[in-house]
C-alpha cells in the first residue's frame, strides 16, 4: 500500500503539469514599418485547425495545456511564418511578418488559416486592405475606399459616381463611419463625389453588414471602421501621388525606433485654381471651390504593457461664387474634425484594454447675397465622447469583450439669418442637447470542433435634455433638465455550424436602436442635411435583422464563396411629410411623418485571393419597402434605394512584373423616383399631379473602368521608385441617367399643359493620368 502511495505522488506533479495549462501572447506586426496587422492568422499545425487571431491593435492570445506546438502565423500579402515552442510557462512572442515578394506564378495555399471565413462566427464581414483598393480603377485617379466598398453584395451606390451608399435596405444614415473610433457625419467632398478618406493614410477597412457585434451601437444597417497608419517606426518614408485633379504627400517615420512614431498626410484638389486664369473677365471671375484633408498620427510605446495613440483628422470642402450679373455672391464652407487619444494597457497575457477620448464636429455654413441682401446659415454636430473596452481571452477558441461608452451631443439645426437693409431676420433655433450611453457584453466560444457561437448584449440609453420647449404642451425644461430618456435592451446572436473543413452553415440575429436621425429629400445626403436627436416627437429607430448563410471555400482555399439571404424588419421609419417645403423657418419635428420598412434579399459572393488572377463576382437581388400611414395613401412603395438587381465583377491581373491590369463591371436596376401623372389647371394656375411614390425607374445602370499601373523598376533597391496608374472611367461612355427633370410647357389661354421628361447624365468616359512615388530612408534615434 506504501509503494502505490509512494508511486501516486511521484506522478502527481507530472500529472498536474499534464493538465497545467499556460499563456502564448504577444503582437503581428509588419517588418519592414513596425505597424501592428489586425486580424493576422496563428495557428496550430497539428491542432486541426485550432488557432486565434490578432485584435484591432494586433494583439492575440492562446491558452493551451502544457507542451510543444508549432505554430504558423500568416497574413494575407504577407510571407507565413512558423514557430516551435515549448510551452512550459506564459510566454511572449512577437513576431515580425515580410511582405510576400512579387512573383508571377501561381501561388497554392498549403496551410488552413485562410478558411477563416468558414470557421468565425462573423457574418456579412468583410476586411478590404488599401494595397487592394488602390488596384481598382478610380473616378479622376482619386482612389476611394467607400466607392470599394459598393462593389460589395448588398452595398449600393448612392448615384452615379457618388460616395454614399446604402446597406441591406437601409438608409444612407444608418451607416455608422468610423475613423480610428471617431464618428464621421458626412463622408463626403464634392457634395459626395469623393470621399473624406485618403486612401494613403488609411491601413485598413472593415465593413460589418450582417450581425453587427455587441460593441457597435448607434446605427441599424452597417458599421464602416477604418483604420489610419500608426507610422513606421523602422524607417523615415515619404509618398504621394499627383493626379488630374488632385496631389496626395504623405510622412512617416520613427521619433525613437522600435518605440514611437508619426505620420502626417496631406490631400487637396486644384483643378478650379487652374482655371482661374481663364475666369478672368468672365461673369464667373472669384469663382472657385477646392477641398482639402489633413490626416496625423502619433504613437508611442512604452513596452508590451502600454502604448499611446493619438490621431486627428480635419477636412473642408471651400466653394466660393461670384457672379458678376446682379452681385449674387455666396461662400458654402462645411467640413468634419476628429481627434481621438487612446490608451491600451495589458493587465495580463489574458486581458487586453483599450480606454479612448473621442471628439468630432460637423459643421455646415452657408454665406451669400445680393445687393443689400445677405442670409447666413449654420448648422452641425459636435460630440464628445469617452469609451473603454475589454478583451478578455479566458481560454483556447474562447473570447470575451466588454465595455461601456458615452457620448455627450451638441447638435445644431439650421440657424438662419438674414439682413436687408435695416431689417433683420432670425429663426432663433437653439441646439440640441443629449446624453447617449451604453455598456455590452459579448462572449465569443467554441463547442467542440463544429458549433461555434457569438452571443452578445447590449444595453443602451438615450436622454434628451433642454434648453428645450415642449412640441406638445408648451413645457418649457430648464435647463440641463431630461426632457425624454429611451433605455432599450439590443440581444445580438450568431452562430457557426461547421459541415466540413472547408464548409459551414451561419445563423445569425441583430436588434439595434438609432437615437439620431438624418430626413433628406435627395438620393444621398448633401451637406445641408440636418442630424436631429430622439425627443418626445421623434422615437428611435429600431432594426431587426435575421440572416442564413452558406460559406465554402474551394481548390485548397484559394476560391471563397458565400451565400447570405436576410430579412430585415425596420421600425419608427422618418420622412418628410406630403408636399413639404424645405424653409428655415419651420421646425423640422413638425416635418416628421413616421412608419415601417422591411427589406429582403440574397446576396452571392466569390472571390479569388490569390494568384496573378484575383478579384470577386458578388451579385444581390433584393427588395427594400415602405410604409407610410400619410404617404402614397399608407399604401407599401419602395424605397428610392431598392434596387431589384445589382451585380459587381472585379478583376485584377499581374501582367508582367511591370504592369499590373485591372478591370470592374457594374449592373444595377434603375433608381424609382415618382413620376408626373397629369397637368391641369385651376383658376388658370397650373397644377402638377404626381403618380404613386416612386412608382417609376430610371434605365438601368451599367458601366466598365478599366486600369493599368506601369512600374518601370519593381525590383529596384533604390529608395526612391514610382509608378504611373492608367484609368478609365465608363470606358464605353454609358450615359447613365442621374435624375429627372421634367420641363413645364403651359399655355393658361388654351387650356393645354404638357410635361416633358428629360434625363440627365453626368460622366461620360473619363481617361487619367496619376503619377504615384514612394521614397524610404534611413531610421530614427
Amino acid at each position: 500500500m506504501k509503494k502505490i502511495l509512494l508511486i501516486i505522488l511521484a506522478l502527481c506533479p507530472i500529472l498536474l503539469a499534464a493538465q497545467q495549462k499556460f499563456t502564448l501572447s504577444g503582437y503581428v506586426r509588419d517588418a519592414a514599418s513596425g505597424e501592428t496587422l489586425v486580424g493576422a492568422n496563428i495557428l496550430l499545425q497539428q491542432s486541426g485547425g485550432q488557432g486565434a487571431t490578432t485584435n484591432a491593435y494586433g494583439f492575440y492570445s492562446l491558452q493551451l495545456p502544457a507542451g510543444q506546438y508549432e505554430l504558423a502565423f500568416t497574413y494575407l500579402g504577407y510571407e507565413p511564418k512558423k514557430e516551435t515552442i515549448a510551452l512550459d510557462q506564459d510566454i511572449r512572442l512577437n513576431v515580425n511578418l515580410e511582405e510576400e515578394t512579387l512573383q508571377l506564378r501561381e501561388v497554392v495555399v498549403t496551410a488552413r488559416e485562410e478558411d477563416a471565413n468558414v470557421r468565425s462566427t462573423e457574418m456579412g464581414t468583410v476586411g478590404l486592405a488599401m494595397e487592394n483598393v488602390k488596384k481598382l480603377p478610380a473616378l479622376m485617379g482619386e482612389v476611394d475606399v467607400l466607392k470599394a466598398i459598393q462593389l460589395l453584395p448588398g452595398v449600393l451606390s448612392a448615384g452615379e459616381g457618388t460616395s454614399g451608399f446604402y446597406v441591406r435596405g437601409g438608409g444612407p444614415d444608418q451607416n455608422l463611419v468610423l475613423l480610428d473610433e471617431a464618428v464621421v457625419y458626412n463622408s463626403g467632398h464634392l457634395l459626395g463625389f469623393f470621399s473624406v478618406f485618403n486612401a494613403d493614410a488609411i491601413k485598413n477597412t472593415t465593413l460589418i453588414k450582417g450581425g453587427m457585434p455587441a460593441q457597435y451601437g448607434g446605427r441599424l444597417s452597417s458599421v464602416v471602421d477604418i483604420q489610419m497608419k500608426e507610422g513606421n517606426n523602422q524607417n523615415f518614408a515619404v509618398e504621394g501621388g499627383i493626379g488630374a485633379i488632385a496631389s496626395r504627400l504623405t510622412v512617416q517615420g520613427p521619433i525613437v525606433r522600435d518605440r514611437s512614431s508619426f505620420m502626417v498626410s496631406a490631400r487637396r484638389t486644384y483643378a478650379l485654381d487652374l482655371a482661374q486664369p481663364f475666369l478672368k473677365g468672365t461673369n464667373f471671375e472669384g469663382t472657385n471651390y477646392y477641398f482639402y484633408d489633413l490626416n496625423a498620427k502619433l504613437n508611442y510605446r512604452f513596452g508590451d504593457k502600454d502604448r499611446l495613440f493619438f490621431s486627428t483628422y480635419f477636412g473642408r470642402d471651400v466653394l466660393k461664387f461670384r457672379g458678376n450679373f446682379r452681385d449674387f455672391y455666396f461662400d458654402l464652407p462645411y467640413g468634419n474634425a476628429t481627434a481621438t487619444l487612446r490608451w491600451n494597457h495589458l493587465f495580463s497575457s489574458k486581458l487586453f484594454m483599450n480606454v479612448s477620448a473621442i471628439y468630432n464636429d460637423y459643421d455646415f455654413s452657408f454665406d451669400g447675397g445680393q445687393g443689400e441682401f445677405r442670409i447666413g446659415l449654420f448648422s452641425g454636430v459636435r460630440d464628445w465622447n469617452g469609451k473603454v473596452d475589454f478583451d478578455w481571452f479566458p481560454g483556447a477558441g474562447h473570447k470575451v469583450k466588454f465595455g461601456a461608452n458615452y457620448t455627450y451631443h451638441k447638435l445644431t439645426p439650421n440657424v438662419a439669418s438674414a439682413t436687408n437693409g435695416e431689417q433683420t431676420f432670425t429663426n432663433d433655433f437653439e441646439p440640441r442637447y443629449a446624453h447617449e450611453s451604453a455598456v455590452y457584453l459579448l462572449d465569443d466560444f467554441s463547442l467542440g470542433r463544429r458549433l461555434s457561437l457569438n452571443a452578445g448584449l447590449r444595453l443602451s440609453a438615450f436622454t434628451q435634455v433642454s434648453p428645450y420647449v415642449s412640441n406638445i404642451d408648451s413645457t418649457v425644461y430648464a435647463d440641463g433638465e431630461p426632457v425624454k430618456t429611451y433605455v432599450n435592451l439590443e440581444p445580438r446572436l450568431s452562430l457557426t455550424w461547421n459541415l466540413t473543413p472547408s464548409s459551414s452553415v451561419k445563423a445569425g440575429v441583430t436588434l439595434a436602436n438609432q437615437y439620431l436621425h438624418l430626413v433628406s429629400n435627395s438620393t444621398s445626403t448633401l451637406p445641408a442635411d440636418v442630424w436631429v436627436p430622439s425627443s418626445e416627437l421623434v422615437r428611435p429607430q429600431i432594426g431587426l435583422q435575421y440572416a442564413v448563410g452558406y460559406f465554402r471555400n474551394f481548390a485548397n482555399n484559394v476560391l471563397e464563396g458565400s451565400l447570405e439571404v436576410y430579412y430585415k424588419d425596420l421600425r419608427n421609419q422618418i420622412d418628410y411629410r406630403e408636399n413639404y417645403v424645405d424653409d428655415v423657418a419651420n421646425n423640422l419635428e413638425t416635418e416628421f411623418v413616421f412608419g415601417r420598412g422591411r427589406a429582403y434579399g440574397a446576396e452571392l459572393f466569390l472571390q479569388k485571393r490569390k494568384g496573378r488572377l484575383t478579384g470577386w463576382v458578388g451579385y444581390t437581388l433584393s427588395r427594400t419597402e415602405r410604409i407610410f400611414p400619410e404617404i402614397n395613401n399608407g399604401q407599401v412603395f419602395p424605397a428610392v434605394y431598392d434596387r431589384r438587381h445589382d451585380l459587381s465583377v472585379v478583376a485584377n491581373y499581374q501582367l508582367s512584373r511591370k504592369w499590373e491590369l485591372s478591370g470592374a463591371f457594374v449592373f444595377g436596376s434603375g433608381n424609382a423616383y415618382t413620376p408626373v401623372q397629369s397637368l391641369y389647371f385651376i383658376d388658370r394656375f397650373p397644377v402638377t399631379r404626381y403618380g404613386p411614390r416612386n412608382s417609376a425607374r430610371l434605365q438601368d445602370y451599367h458601366r466598365l473602368d478599366l486600369s493599368a499601373t506601369f512600374t518601370p523598376r519593381p525590383d529596384s533597391e533604390k529608395r526612391f521608385t514610382s509608378s504611373w496608374a492608367f484609368s478609365v472611367y465608363n470606358a464605353y461612355s454609358r450615359q447613365n441617367p442621374f435624375f429627372i427633370y421634367y420641363d413645364l410647357q403651359s399655355d393658361p389661354a388654351a387650356g393645354t399643359a404638357q410635361a416633358t421628361a428629360y434625363k440627365v447624365s453626368l460622366f461620360p468616359v473619363i481617361p487619367t493620368v496619376t503619377w504615384n512615388f514612394r521614397w524610404k530612408g534611413g531610421g530614427g534615434a
